[in-house]
This record gives structure tokens, sequence and C-alpha cells, in this order.
């Protein structure tokens, strides 16, 4: 049972008259007494109910009558997304990271807008078929229950039926590790990349304490990429736009990087001479580049053609 129907219970028996206080709380929902005091300080320092203990009654009412609850009941869509929010912010790990996550931590327990701290905290996309996979997974770990899974990346595609142990994010990305049969050989999943996901019947046997030693090797970790780019000049900088030099060669820079995507498009708009490696990250420019000059001659033609 969530906090918040423990809340409107509360409040139920306070507009009763029946004065409740929090052992009684945490007798009717089976909660531990100090969970269930967080609940009272919740309700009064945060959604400003105006509770005052009455000591004759050994409970709570309120100081003023007209008082009323925010609303705090949502959806199942909300709580998916709010859910998928809890869970990016809880592994964001950048700029005021102790900030963020404490906002997640908040996120978990109620999702009113008007109490959220109003400082600029990334906004992370939630595309449906994102969530939709973020929701399955969810279900599949908490189930230990096997999952086929096809997903396409860099390398080519790939499918294969799949434990999913734990979700994770690095970099602005989402991931879930798991393994085929090995349980130390486990294999990071990018979300995005996922293109088919089914929750299977059968079940595995997920014993943490073999799969979370090999899982920190498994994880993307703060390792970049390098792409080796030929410049018309020499570089002055230790950083290209942003992008930090890791080594530098006469007018061959290698670059770090660590989304391919977000590279790609500073790519489109800077200037360079050559992109000399990695070959998959040319063969993806390529492929960008003849997609768009066809487009580009489609149009060409379409204009010849009405003229």
């Amino acid at each position: 049972m969530s906090s918040m129907h423990r809340i409107h219970w509360f409040d139920e028996q306070i507009r009763s008259g029946r004065f409740p206080n929090s052992g009684g709380l945490a007798q009717q929902f089976e909660i531990s007494r100090r969970q269930a005091q967080r609940d009272i300080e919740y309700m009064l320092n945060t959604l400003g109910a105006p509770l005052v203990y009455v000591a004759k009654y050994r409970g709570y009412c309120y100081e003023d009558q007209t008082f009323r609850l925010p609303h705090l009941y949502m959806t199942d869509e909300e709580q998916g997304v709010l859910k998928y929010l809890a869970h990016r912010y809880r592994h964001y790990d950048y700029e005021h990271a102790d900030t963020v996550k404490r906002v997640a931590h908040l996120l978990e327990r109620f999702t009113m807008d008007e109490h959220l701290p109003k400082e600029p905290y990334p906004v992370f996309a939630a595309s449906p078929k994102h969530l939709q996979w973020f929701e399955l997974l969810t279900h599949a770990i908490a189930d230990a229950r096997k999952v086929y899974i096809y997903y396409k990346d860099h390398e080519g595609e790939h499918q294969m039926i799949f434990c999913p142990v734990k979700l994770t994010a690095q970099f602005n990305a989402d991931y879930v590790a798991g393994y085929e049969t090995d349980p130390m050989q486990q294999t990071p999943i990018r979300l995005e990349s996922i293109v088919q996901l089914t929750l299977l019947d059968e079940r595995f046997e997920c014993n943490q304490d073999t799969w979370i030693s090999g899982l920190e090797d498994a994880l993307p970790v703060r390792k970049p990429f390098v792409a080796e780019i030929r410049f018309r000049e020499m570089q002055r900088s230790e950083r290209w736009q942003g992008y930090r030099i890791r080594e530098q060669k006469g007018q061959v820079c290698l670059i770090e990087f660590y989304d391919a995507d977000v590279f790609m498009q500073h790519l489109y708009a800077a200037e360079w001479e050559e992109l000399l490696s990695p070959e998959w990250l040319r063969r993806k420019l390529l492929k960008r580049a003849e997609e768009i000059t066809e487009r580009v001659s489609r149009g060409q033609d379409g204009g010849e053609h009405d003229g």
C-alpha cells in the first residue's frame, strides 16, 4: 500500500473525529511505527496539513477544518512515467548529482508538481516504446523471468533468450544488464536499441552474490569512444568545441565522445577534413549522408517535374 493511500486514510479518520495516531496508522497498514510517523511528518511539513496533537485523545485533529489534501491520485500511465523518471534521477551522475538524487527520492514518494523544487534539473525524454521496455523489464527482473529480446546496435542485429537482472543508466542512456547462460558473462543492452521484447514463462535463478561481481565489468563504464579526425590546421586547445582531445599528432586528433548520435550531430555542423576512425562511425555517418542526399534529390526531381 502506498503512502498516498495511508495519508488519505489518516485524513478520513481525522474528519470522522477518531483522532488517529502513528500507532493506529502502523497497525492499519502493517508498517513500522517509524514509517507511520514519517507519513504524519510529511503531511505536516510538505502537504501543509494543520495537524494538532490532542493529548486527551492521544491522536491528531485539524486546527483548521477547511483544510483539504491536495489531489494525490495518479493514473497508471502517470505512475509509469514518474517511476521511470525516478529511475533516471537515481542514476544521474553529473552536476548537482546529490540534489537530483534527492528529487528521485521525492518522486518515488509523491509526485505533485507544486511540491517539486523549481531548479532547472535535467529533463529526460521518455518515449512510449522506451517506457514499455522499462515496464516489461521491471516485471521480468522482479519475477526472475526470461525474455526474448531482439535489438540493434552498431555491431549489427542480435536476438537471444535473456535473463535480465538489473536496470541501470550511464551517460543519459538506460541499460538492462543480464546474461544468456552464464551469470558471470553479463551483457548490457541499451533500452533504446531494443526492437522487440517478449516476456517468457520460463524462469531463472538469480543468485545476487554470483552475478553482482561480474556485473561491474559488464556495465558501461566511464570509457569513451575515440574518433580519429584530421583537421585543416593543428588544434590549439585541449578540447575541440567541448570534446576532449586525448592525443594530437600534427593535424590528426584523437577525440573522445560518449554518445554517437550526439557526436554525429556535432560533425554535421563542425569543420573538419577527414574522419579516419572508427570504421563503424564512418559507416553510420556515410549512411546518414546518403539518406539526406537521397531526400534532397527527391525534392529536386519533384520540383523539376512540377515545373
